[in-house]
């Protein structure tokens, strides 16, 4: 990612918490803070956050799916989506360092209040999307560990959810319940590929694109997933809640940025290698989260099986707490009700997310995967917005100044810019073929 040039080009703007030179000549910046262990470990938070709301229960079902029916040739899809979501949520990044105000906010001042307004109810009606299969998801993933009725777990798991956000310190408490559950999924799904043994050949080969029969929907739920634009464009609230300033920005993309997005790429594929390698050695196609897990068993013992459950717990916990956080708290923001996951109108949006999610799964229990697949495929629809307002308050100097995108930068959004416009006219070819 970029870093700070070694002036400070306007001596007496503020930007965001940075204290500037009050003299009239440029001054160089002060070098990079010594941090120790414990210091690194703090600046971690922000794009975990983002990382846990990715890696949900619509993206393993996605990634089970893949598979199951395509073998180890989608791999490369979770590849390249992860290198495009590292460069947005930086470019996020460095928008909650130097906006004065939130990221909505910024648009509103330098677009118009109407495209502020439109990017908050369009990260609302994404986490709406998302919220189906977290729930639905977390039914599947608590049956499994305790058994007894998905959709009661359903119910407990929305219930919980809504007592952990009703504290007074939410983000704070949420970023640090999530942190310690991407660390504890990952172990889950590293174990499960390690016990499952898939074929580490095929994988790699798996990482040139392809584009199999019918795989079409599947890849736009794939990118819908992994490369999520609504999550990037959440980092720079984390930020601001954290008041990190331009000398904290290499010690984040190091400690922060890279591995909070890389983690949940690379259980993602794991996942998709896990599906495939249960596939290829017993013949059976596991294309539900339920299959895989009743597969899973005869190939790996009760003990597998229990670890691949628990991380799809985990999965649709950390998921659900961090999309209803993002979604309440960003659609107040474009309201101009707050722009603090604890403030009155946040926690009301809030609500309404984890109570649709619990509705359209009670009602609509006879088909929840497919429902999670298609609910994936349509955030794609509101994802190109998104996308391009990052790239565009990433270029103004105004707003970015020293940390306004390199050419490099802007490459690469412009690559994912056409990933999800792309993505978003085959999900409508094919819905409306």
């Amino acid at each position: 990612m970029s870093e700070p040039n070694n002036t400070i080009t306007s001596p007496h703007a503020h930007r965001g918490h940075m204290a500037t030179t009050p003299d009239t000549n440029p001054a160089p910046v002060a070098p990079p803070k010594r941090r120790t262990f414990l210091g690194y470990l703090a600046l971690m938070g922000p794009a975990f956050v983002v990382g846990a709301w990715q890696f949900g229960p619509g993206n393993l079902t996605t990634a089970v799916q893949a598979g199951s029916r395509f073998d180890y040739t989608l791999v490369w899809v979770i590849a390249v989506s992860t290198i495009l979501m590292i460069f947005f949520t930086d470019m996020s990044v460095r928008l909650g360092i130097t906006a004065p105000g939130s990221l909505i906010t910024a648009i509103k001042q330098h677009l118009g209040k109407w495209v502020g307004v439109l990017a908050g109810f369009g990260v609302f009606g994404i986490t709406l999307m998302f919220s189906v299969g977290n729930a639905v998801g977390s039914g599947l993933g608590l049956s499994l560990v305790f058994g007894g009725s998905p959709v009661l777990w359903t119910v407990v798991c929305t219930a919980a959810v809504g007592f952990v956000l009703a504290f007074r310190n939410v983000y704070g408490i949420v970023e640090k319940a999530l942190l310690v559950i991407v660390v504890l999924m990952g172990i889950a799904f590293v174990a499960s590929t390690v016990v499952a043994q898939p074929d580490w050949y095929r994988s790699m080969e798996g990482m040139v694109p392809s584009l199999p029969a019918g795989s079409e929907i599947l890849i736009v739920a794939l990118v819908g997933t992994n490369f999520s634009i609504n999550a990037a464009f959440y980092t720079s609230y984390g930020i601001k809640e954290n008041r990190r300033t331009r000398a904290d920005y290499r010690d984040i993309t190091l400690v922060d940025t890279i591995p909070g997005i890389v983690a949940p790429g690379i259980m993602t594929a794991l996942v998709i290698m896990v599906a495939a390698a249960v596939l290829g050695k017993t013949g059976a196609e596991a294309g539900t989260i339920n299959a895989l897990a009743s597969v899973f068993t005869p190939l790996a013992g009760p003990v597998g099986s229990m670890l691949f459950a628990l991380g799809l717990s985990g999965a649709a916990f950390s998921s659900m707490i961090a999309n209803a956080t993002a979604g309440g708290t960003m659609i107040s923001d474009g309201l101009g009700r707050g722009a603090e996951a604890g403030s009155p109108t946040a926690r009301i949006f809030t609500g309404v997310i984890l109570a649709f999610g619990l509705v359209i799964t009670l009602s609509f229990q006879s088909s929840p995967v497919g429902l999670i697949v298609i609910a994936q495929s349509l955030t794609v629809l509101i994802a190109p917005l998104l996308g391009a307002l990052i790239v565009i308050m990433a270029n103004k100097t105004a707003v970015m100044g020293d940390l306004r995108n390199k050419w490099w930068q802007n490459l690469f959004g412009a690559i994912g810019l056409i990933a999800i416009v792309a993505s978003s006219i085959r999900l409508i070819t094919t819905l409306l073929g």
